[in-house]
């Protein structure tokens, strides 16, 4: 690590963000400019894309964008939150690059390999796979979301240099407001069906179902998997879809309404909704599995459960049910916990730290 001395100058960092992420990379830029951080952030297929995006005509981009935006703002470093075409135009033009890995990669590839059919698809897969490794293989650092991650980026590039940082989070957007109309008690799921490593685990429901069929489960989500987990679920009347809602407003509503808070996921980093139901002081409860533990208290701000072990999550569920009392606590000790330890402002100033040592 650099000396502190270096710690204090100023950095300019230009950051190409994935376009669903922007709305929380700006809360990040806001927190960097409080401590000497130059910060501008761009959506990087606006930028910088190429094939396979599903935008035909940015097939066909060049580097000049990039190039101009590089001359124009000369940045010191550059931070990209996928692997991506605009991480390999950084590589090209000789810049320091920093990647943040928010999931596990390489398994993300190998499901996707093992679940999407058709050659098209899998050439694609290739394709993209092609472009990470180039990435990963010529990035400065690598930036895991938590210690899980960074143990398996090790398992890859073991003499790649890795800096832990978690995702930061504004607390004061989470407030409860007038809520959903929703069935109570309910137990309450937000997340993706994007990933079929992560979507499957929510299979381990259908025995749920089945011995609370009091007990109201809400699904917001979507995605490519979303018709798998359906087929299953659907068929039981205390089971309920919701699709996607707009982020953050009705998600908000969402959380305010609901009693509990579940993540049932075979594999996860660091996923905002766990944060963002803490904030909304929910009690929750998530399989241990990935990073999810670093982002809660076991036994005081909700529970862990086992992956696949069904009877623990009922077992759970049935305990903050029917202890409002304890539930109660555990949401108030959840937000506690993720104001205390995920602030942009904490999380900023540890980044700070990171990108010195790569300042020339």
């Amino acid at each position: 690590m650099k000396s502190p001395k270096l710690i204090l100058m100023k950095i300019k960092l230009l950051i190409g963000g994935a376009p669903s992420k922007i709305f929380h990379l700006k809360e990040f830029v806001n927190a960097l400019s409080k401590i000497d951080i130059d910060a501008k952030l761009v959506t990087d297929t606006d930028i910088k894309d190429g094939f396979p995006s599903r935008k035909i005509s940015n097939w066909f981009q060049t580097r000049k964008k990039f190039q101009k935006l590089v001359a124009d703002f000369k940045p010191d470093l550059v931070l990209i939150d996928r692997p991506s075409h605009f991480g390999l135009a950084a590589i090209k033009e000789g810049l320091p690059l920093l990647i943040q890995l928010r999931g596990d990669y390489w398994s993300e590839i190998q499901w996707a390999q093992e679940t999407m059919k058709g050659p098209v698809k899998r050439a694609t897969i290739e394709l993209k796979k092609k472009i990470a490794d180039k990435c990963f293989k010529n990035a400065t650092a690598i930036i895991p979301l938590c210690e899980y991650l960074d143990k398996v980026v090790d398992i890859h590039y073991h003499q790649k240099n890795t800096h832990i940082l978690q995702s930061g989070i504004t607390s004061s957007r989470w407030f409860p407001i007038e809520g959903m109309k929703l069935k109570h008690p309910c137990v309450g799921l937000l997340q993706g069906a994007t990933i079929w490593g992560k979507t499957r685990e929510m299979l381990v429901l259908e025995k749920v179902l089945e011995e609370f069929p009091n007990i109201t489960f809400y699904w917001v989500g979507d995605g490519p998997y979303k018709n798998k987990i359906l087929s299953k679920l659907n068929k039981f009347k205390n089971f309920e879809w919701l699709g996607a809602l707009d982020y953050p407003d009705k998600v908000r509503e969402y959380l305010t309404e609901i009693d509990v808070y579940a993540l049932i996921s075979g594999i996860d980093m660091s996923p905002l909704t766990l944060q963002e139901a803490q904030l909304m002081q929910k009690p929750v409860i998530a399989t241990k599995v990935g990073g999810i533990p670093e982002l809660m208290i076991d036994g005081k701000t909700g529970f862990l459960v086992n992956q696949g072990d069904h009877e623990d999550l009922i077992q759970k569920i049935q305990l903050l049910i029917n202890d409002q009392n304890m539930a109660k606590n555990m949401g108030i000790e959840g937000r506690k916990f993720i104001e205390e330890n995920f602030s942009w402002d904490s999380i900023a100033k540890q980044f700070k730290i990171i990108a010195s040592q790569y300042v020339t």
